[in-house]
């Protein structure tokens, strides 16, 4: 199967697994050597941030329980440093219950899988945020109202005031400015944002749409997603 190529100028992504569990490290960098990767580790959050400070990896699979610092927190430091914004992360946690899902998801991961895994489930969400994050071509701007996406140089406006989304929302703003004022479901934007090839819960869809609107509308400006009961999401500034 052929592998996207790294974002550091190699030839294989490179993944960084932050897991204290001596264990599961090791079963984890078996399996994506296997499948070609590139591995790096590192077992508490410290190390994490300045491995990913040294050497920006591709994609970061995340265990929530570590010692010293969170994996909560380090997604969260993640997302602050302009250089890491984008950053695909994955949590991994023995954590089940729901609103866990969404508090990794509102803290800025990307996925999240819970313990145990399949490792075929866990490859494929990495192949598809790679896939997503290296699909990078020249696309010029599009815009609704005073909304304004330069797709080259992956940069988002509004009124002039610079934004700043995660790589999912950037995705779901990308379509949603690509299809104005037109609702769909949340099984098409889970389709057309996150990919057929992986398992994503429908609420996801509603936690990346509120941080969406939360990055895009300032206090007093138009609500740019209508929300459709029983339906799904629109951009369309008629929210009456």
């Amino acid at each position: 199967m052929a592998m996207p190529e790294g974002f550091n100028g190699g030839g294989k992504p490179t993944i960084l697994i932050v897991e204290d569990e001596a264990a599961l490290l090791a079963l984890l960098r078996y399996n994506l050597e296997r499948q070609g990767f590139n591995v790096e580790e590192a077992t508490d959050g410290q190390e994490a941030l300045l491995r990913i400070a040294e050497a920006k990896p591709d994609l970061v699979l995340l265990d929530w329980m570590l010692p010293a610092m969170s994996g909560i927190e380090v997604c969260r430091q993640i997302r602050r440093r302009p250089a890491t914004r984008d950053l695909p992360v994955i949590m991994v946690t023995a954590r089940t219950e729901d609103q866990d899902a969404v508090r990794a998801l509102d803290t800025g991961a990307d996925d999240y899988i819970a313990k145990p895994f399949a490792i075929e489930a866990l490859l494929a969400r990495i192949r598809a945020l790679l896939r997503r994050a290296s699909n990078v071509s020249a696309k010029g701007s599009i815009s609704y109202l005073d909304l304004a996406m330069d797709q080259d140089a992956h940069r988002v406006t509004r009124n002039g005031r610079a934004l700043h989304l995660g790589p999912t929302e950037y995705r779901l703003l990308e379509f949603f400015l690509s299809h104005p004022r037109r609702v769909f479901t949340r099984e098409q934007l889970l389709d057309a944002v996150w990919g057929r090839d992986i398992h994503v819960e429908l609420r996801t869809v509603d936690v990346h749409i509120r941080r969406l609107r939360k990055a895009i509308n300032n206090e007093g400006e138009v609500d740019l997603i209508r929300t459709v009961r029983s339906a799904g999401y629109a951009m369309d500034a008629d929210n009456g």
